[in-house]
């Protein structure tokens, strides 16, 4: 195989054998494909695009590029999520356990935060103890034992996409579907799935502001993995505000421990988070349609079996034993918390979500660059939804800081994500559509 006659064929709109991208994937590990040669590829397949059964070569190439694992001791079946992410997006805290609480195994492999939207390892990073970055026998025994673990991406899975995706993010080729579609699923291919169900995010929260570009990637990466052989559906939900109410790593996981114990549900969170565990149920065969499946899901989650789960993962990976029961005495709190006002009446009509993540980003709970450290402490909590009636004066939300300027500009930002009118907006709806 010659590098740049591959490159050529692309860059002239041709299409790629199977085993040609198989050499250029190997040499892309080993390093025998130059950086140069990547980039050049990489800007090849930007413009001219890759065909379905090109895009599934790429994807199983760059899983085939480490371990793949399988999982011989699991008597369940094996599911996982991914979502494309947002703002106050903590779905994986309970979907992982209520899965599992309804007989699934689920291994999810996730990753952490860079921009204004939250990642689930840097979530897990604010319990103290827990271990994002097990060993393989761990992993192993506790999703064998409890269920469900979530954990960290590997060196040895998928090493291909790592290395590709670092030389796209300088090169201006990240937003490539085919790319990113290649990208997401090696890594879920690697895991070892028997079904996936995307999270497609759309709105202003989201990396896919629009719907349509929302439905082009969840078509693409429904075609593609299941090309692939893994079973996969998507669904397209709602992002044009903060999913939970609360937005910051460890806010989020006494939210979640909240949600997970009734203490305080969310409506759109209580959606999603079921309407996903519905499709994963039915896509494992542990349901026989999307009504079985939320239903058994809401079972596991009112009977009080799902945070059980939670707390045992927790306590296996390395965290408190109790921290289910006591999650204050374990998430650091921040110095300073202060609540914000409306500044005046009427409904909100609106939320600048992305505004809201920035915001988090900017007190410290995000990276601008990936070795950026994190302060779990920072964020919003007691978020109000879109449509609620408010007095001047009312609490929109709470900011918890660690100085007074901090404080004082997160709560600005907070009043200026929100729009206040007059009159009540039309509702949205948080799961728009299945793919």
């Amino acid at each position: 195989m010659l590098a740049q006659e591959l490159i050529r064929i692309k860059r002239d709109g041709g299409d790629l054998a199977a085993g040609d991208i198989a050499d250029f994937v190997k040499g892309l590990t080993e390093g025998s494909v130059s950086e140069a040669q990547v980039s050049a590829m990489a800007m090849a397949v930007f413009f001219r695009g890759l065909k379905r059964d090109e895009t599934v070569a790429l994807t199983l190439a760059m899983r085939d590029s480490g371990t793949v694992l399988k999982w011989p001791e699991l008597d369940r079946p094996i599911t996982d999520k991914h979502s494309t992410g947002g703002v106050g997006d903590n779905v994986s805290l309970m979907l992982a356990p209520i899965v599992a609480a309804c007989g699934g195994a689920v291994p999810m492999i996730s990753g952490r935060a860079l921009g204004h939207t939250g990642g689930t390892l840097d979530k897990m990073d604010a319990i103290p103890g827990y271990v994002t970055q097990p060993s393989e026998a761990l992993f192993r025994k506790v999703t064998k034992n409890i269920g469900c673990a979530i954990i960290g991406q590997t060196a040895d899975l998928a090493p291909a996409d790592k290395r590709f995706y670092a030389i796209r993010d300088v090169t201006a080729t990240v937003e490539s579907i085919p790319l990113i579609t290649a990208s997401i699923l090696s890594k879920k291919l690697a895991a070892g799935l028997q079904s996936l169900v995307l999270d497609l995010k759309a709105g202003n929260g989201a990396f896919m502001a629009s719907l349509n570009d929302a439905r082009v990637l969840a078509k693409s990466l429904v075609d593609v993995a299941n090309g692939a052989g893994l079973k996969t559906t998507a669904l397209i939900t709602d992002m044009n505000e903060p999913l939970a109410s609360a937005a910051g790593n460890g806010l989020e996981v006494i939210n979640a421990i909240e949600f997970l114990t009734g203490v305080s549900t969310d409506a759109r969170l209580k959606q999603v988070t079921l309407s996903l565990a519905a499709e994963m149920l039915v896509s494992s065969g542990l349901a026989t349609s999307a009504a079985d499946g939320f239903a058994k899901a809401e079972t596991a989650l009112n009977s009080g079996k799902a945070a059980e789960i939670f707390g045992q993962m927790v306590a296996a990976l390395g965290g408190p034993k109790d921290l289910v029961s006591n999650p204050a005495k374990y998430i650091a709190a921040a110095p300073l918390v202060r609540d914000v006002a409306a500044i005046n009446s009427g409904f909100i009509a609106s939320c600048n979500t992305r505004a809201i993540g920035v915001a988090v980003l900017d007190l410290g709970g995000g990276r601008r660059k990936t070795d950026d450290r994190i302060d779990h402490r920072v964020g919003f909590d007691r978020l109000v939804p879109v449509g609620t009636k408010i007095t001047k004066g009312d609490v929109i939300g709470r900011v918890h800081a660690v100085t007074e300027t901090g404080l004082q500009t997160a709560s600005k930002a907070l009043q200026a994500a929100y729009m206040i009118t007059g009159t009540v907006p039309p509702e949205r709806t948080t799961i728009v559509e299945k793919i």
